[in-house]
């Protein structure tokens, strides 16, 4: 049985499917690196249920920060992009994460405390605490740091103008 130009096998391992999904995003932004002159490494991991693959390289690289963009953005376009590479390539939707010179590791931080901050408001006060609007990314952290820390919470609005709400006990 095939699926896109992908021989599968039955049965196949999800984690043989992820790291093959690794490899197919690399070969994708080794080609794209080259295209645009621009130097960095890449490394491939499975984290949870989805490939990782990260560009890395000098942490002042100006050509990693150029790929990174304002606020993550042209990451998330690049992510895009990875993940319709991959989908051309196996016929099966990509959840891959990309990360570029660090930025979305170091954003996770951030957003983790953001969302243990925005708990404890909610605790402190007993009134919902709105978040300014995120990415998904973004907001499946916060949701994340909200859950650890005994709270709800959840989103509203519509892209890309939504945000989380964190509701208090």
């Amino acid at each position: 049985m095939t699926e896109g130009n992908t021989p599968v096998v039955e049965g196949e391992d999800a984690l043989t499917r992820l790291e093959q999904e690794g490899e197919i995003a690399a070969d994708y932004l080794e080609g794209l690196l080259d295209i645009a002159d621009l130097d960095g490494d890449i490394d491939m991991d499975v984290e949870g249920d989805r490939a990782a693959v990260s560009i890395v390289g000098d942490s002042a690289s100006r050509d990693l920060q150029k790929l990174v963009g304002r606020d993550g953005e042209v990451l998330e376009a690049l992510q895009e992009l990875t993940r319709l590479a991959v989908h051309r390539e196996t016929g099966d939707r990509s959840r891959l994460m990309l990360d570029i010179g660090g930025f979305r590791a170091r954003r996770r931080a951030e957003l983790t405390e953001l969302g243990a901050k925005a708990a404890e408001e909610a605790k402190g006060t007993g009134e919902p605490v709105k978040l300014r609007p995120m990415t998904p990314f973004e907001r499946k952290v916060v949701h994340d740091a909200v859950a650890a820390a005994g709270l709800r919470s959840e989103s509203e609005g519509e892209e890309p103008q939504r945000r989380v709400v964190v509701l208090p006990a």
